[in-house]
């Protein structure tokens, strides 16, 4: 009757797990047919791509850009992946995702394998159940009690539970996969079956008949047979089987694969054993770095630790095949983490036969942090003899940044918009003015790093400050602008920051020789490495997670490239605007010649700037006057594209083409004007609308001026002003970061003071808080004490 019992309820929880598994993946199982190559779908949040998947086996992959033209690819599941935290049963949720994972790669054309582990989990968990069953019926038979005694569980021998577990696991595999219309086999090998060439080759042939009919194989060690690892095999160039690492690396070289993704409970491989206080994540590993790794112990389930699968990885990768060892674990990423892989994204290590010339990323980070702290300490002197170097190297190497800046038009033509070629290109007069605004920067740092701003007496001999520091490292990313790199690399130096520069490939040659002429000005006082060129083929998403290095982000771009970083930094400030929708409101007490020279200058002088105008708001009362018909005329001689508002469009007959949004940043020779009733209206408007960066009234009128320069939120309003002049070089910073909309730090155009940030140093003698309580000796005076004058010349 407990047998009966027992069985029923094992047959209940397999029940309900295909109910779980039906209900996480029936609404996506009726697009789960066998799509052609050309489909684009989703499930879920993985994206569903097509990729080019030809790809001649030989050499693995050299950067993990090209991991998306993979074609095979084997997929390693660690014990700590596949069972649950208690060791018993299997992570059935993880386990979906994974399958989920593997179904939609497979679905796009590639060709999945699976090496598992979990049998011996999920044997364990059935065998746990059928001794306490047999313990339960041989008390009640004995006691003739209902009450059961505590009953004890034996060690249980790994075979007998591989052995008790394999057919379930293979089941439940079956029953994900089925959900996406896919079939799985399941494979059981050993040692032995590699060393026979006779079943070596009736293994390949199955496992390719198999991947010939779309069939997903799940291969897994018969752990209830395998003879133990024949001795030092290694080391005659044949990897034995010793456990499911081994397994997955002879598979992947035998089956000629182009990836082998290694999913364990670790993020990847630490040049010390994760946990450590110094460890850090390698993110590419190349043979010949073992020495600079310290291993721990092995995984808290399997047999492999991480230096059995850096061992598999490194012979996998002699013999063609790429490998990356990840985290398939963390609830955050195990989601996406093998599409993540294949997609080329920063996960985990990889491991790459090409080393580098340069340093990597995480060094040049290092490199910037030590150098900016290096740069911090230098005299305010010091560090405006560099900007005033820098200054000069760009006027007497003129002609060699020219013709750099040549190669990159060149390469560049016929595949950038107008506008964007016109940021692209660099000028004798473009260079002078550089070297203007750096000497300018040079001029005004001279009390920037370590500058009192507060000073109080706390209590008698205990004094405070709050002087200003650098912020740390900086890293900007810009695109098509060669001459933001210099004026970048001032502030930073002004302002004793390190820095990490990402430019556009577009500007690649501009952007090398500018960056050779920076380090040498660095270099008079020993600070080269104090600013960093990025050019390896890191993503801009990948440098967004490096939380731990880079203190600040400055976009300079496109407003896609700003919303895009603003997006996916996670863990650090973003500096900037994501998009310049300036407005100028033409009151009805404008001037006639002041509006139609604000308008040409704010739209017409450089329309692809972030500070151009983009919205014109005229008074009711304009419209059919002189004013009126000379902006008009004006825009038509300039070629300015007009595009009608709703109420400008309601007013005429035949109207110019009616805008698709009032929130456009054009970033061309192209206008939306809009007619409102009053200044109060106009200022709704541009709340509801702009984008906070610069916005501009044209009035005679005093009053009406101050109420829209106090009432409008925006980081710069001006008063019969252009709209360009909203600019750090123009407001006298000498160069800007950027423009800032943001409410924190710093706002409008960021210059050298908004690099900066404060600390506080509190000068002592043996003071203690115990003296300052209520029956202590002494009192808080809290007096504010004279600050030293900056010095503004």
């Amino acid at each position: 009757m407990l047998s009966h019992v027992y069985r029923s309820g094992f047959q209940s929880y397999y029940q309900r797990f295909l109910s779980w598994v039906q209900s996480t993946t029936v609404s996506r199982s009726h697009r789960a047919q066998t799509p052609t190559i050309s489909h684009v779908r989703s499930w879920s949040n993985i994206p569903f791509i097509t990729v080019p998947l030809s790809r001649t086996h030989g050499k693995s992959f050299a950067h993990r850009s090209e991991l998306k033209h993979a074609k095979r690819i084997v997929v390693k599941l660690g014990s700590a992946v596949v069972t649950r935290g208690d060791e018993c049963g299997l992570a059935l949720g993880r386990l979906a995702s994974i399958v989920e994972q593997v179904s939609v790669l497979q679905n796009q054309g590639r060709e999945m394998m699976l090496v598992t582990s979990g049998a011996v989990a999920f044997g364990k968990q059935r065998l746990r159940h059928e001794i306490l069953l047999s313990q339960s019926v041989r008390q009640a038979l004995h006691s003739g009690q209902n009450q059961l005694k505590e009953m004890s569980i034996p060690v249980l021998e790994a075979r007998a539970c591989a052995a008790a577990g394999q057919s379930g696991l293979m089941a439940l595999y079956e029953a994900m996969f089925t959900q996406y219309s896919i079939c799985a086999a399941q494979i059981l090998v050993t040692n032995l079956d590699f060393h026979d060439e006779q079943k070596r080759q009736n293994l390949n042939g199955t496992l390719h008949e198999l991947l010939r009919m779309n069939i997903v194989p799940i291969i897994n060690t018969n752990d209830a047979v395998v003879p133990p690892a024949e001795p030092n095999s290694d080391l005659q160039g044949v990897i034995s089987v010793k456990d499911n690492d081994s397994l997955a690396a002879r598979l992947a070289v035998e089956m000629k694969t182009d990836l082998l993704i290694v999913l364990s409970d670790v993020e990847g491989l630490f040049d010390m054993p994760p946990g450590s206080d110094d460890a850090k994540l390698i993110d590419t590993f190349y043979p010949g770095d073992q020495q600079s790794v310290t291993f721990g112990t092995k995984s808290r389930v399997g047999l492999g630790g991480m230096e059995a699968k850096v061992n598999a990885a490194l012979w996998a990768l002699k013999g063609g095949t790429s490998v990356v060892i990840a985290n398939g674990t963390h609830p955050k990423v195990s989601g996406h983490v093998i599409t993540d892989i294949v997609e080329g994204k920063k996960v985990g290590t990889f491991f790459s036969e090409v080393k580098p010339a340069g340093p990597n990323i995480e060094q040049q980070g290092e490199m910037a942090r030590s150098g900016g702290r290096l740069l911090a300490t230098l005299e305010p002197e010091q560090r405006a003899e560099i900007i005033c170097h820098l200054a000069d190297l760009l006027t007497d190497q003129r002609d060699e940044i020219l013709l750099a800046n040549k190669k990159d038009l060149e390469e560049a033509e016929g595949r950038l918009a107008p506008p964007l070629l016109k940021r692209l290109s660099l000028s004798t007069s473009k260079l002078n003015s550089l070297a203007i605004g750096l000497r300018q920067i040079a001029a005004s740092s001279q009390d920037s790093v370590g500058r009192v701003l507060r000073r109080t007496r706390i209590a008698k001999n205990l004094e405070l400050e709050q002087v200003t520091v650098p912020i740390g490292v900086l890293l900007v990313i810009f695109e098509s602008r060669p001459d933001c790199l210099p004026q970048v690399a001032a502030l930073a130096i002004a302002s004793g920051n390190g820095l990490l520069l990402k430019g556009g490939k577009e500007a690649s040659h501009s952007n090398q020789f500018l960056h050779l002429l920076t380090q040498e000005a660095l270099s008079i006082h020993g600070v080269r490495e104090a600013v960093q060129l990025v050019n390896t083929r890191e993503e801009v998403e990948d440098l967004c997670r490096l939380d731990k290095m880079i203190d600040l982000i400055i976009p300079r771009g496109s407003s896609q490239l700003v919303r895009d970083i603003q997006k996916t930094a996670k863990g650090i400030p973003v500096m900037g605007h994501s998009e310049g929708i300036c407005h100028m409101y033409v009151d009805s007490e404008a001037s006639v010649d002041k509006a139609t020279r604000l308008v040409r200058d704010s739209k017409c002088e450089y329309p692809a700037a972030c500070n151009a105008l983009e919205t014109l708001l005229i008074h009711r009362d304009l419209l059919r006057t002189p004013l009126f018909d000379q902006i008009i005329d004006m825009l038509r001689v300039e070629q300015v594209k007009i595009h009608a508002g709703p109420k400008f469009a309601s007013y005429l007959t035949f109207s110019p083409s009616e805008v698709k949004s009032l929130r456009t940043e054009y970033g061309d020779l192209e206008l939306c004007i809009e007619v409102v009733d009053s200044v109060l209206e106009a200022i709704d408007h541009i709340h509801k609308y702009g984008s906070s960066h610069t916005d501009v009234i044209v009035t005679e009128n005093e009053k009406t001026a101050e109420f829209f320069l106090q009432h409008v939120d925006s980081a710069c309003v001006f008063w019969n002003a252009s709209t360009r002049f909203s600019d750090g070089y123009r407001f006298g910073l000498g160069a800007e970061v950027g423009i800032s909309t943001s409410r924190i730090h710093a706002r409008g155009p960021v210059g050298l003071d908004g690099l900066l940030t404060t600390k506080w140093l509190l000068r002592g003698q043996d003071h203690v808080v115990s003296d300052f309580s209520e029956h202590g000796s002494l009192k808080y005076l809290h007096e504010n004490l004279p600050v030293p004058q900056r010095n503004t010349n």
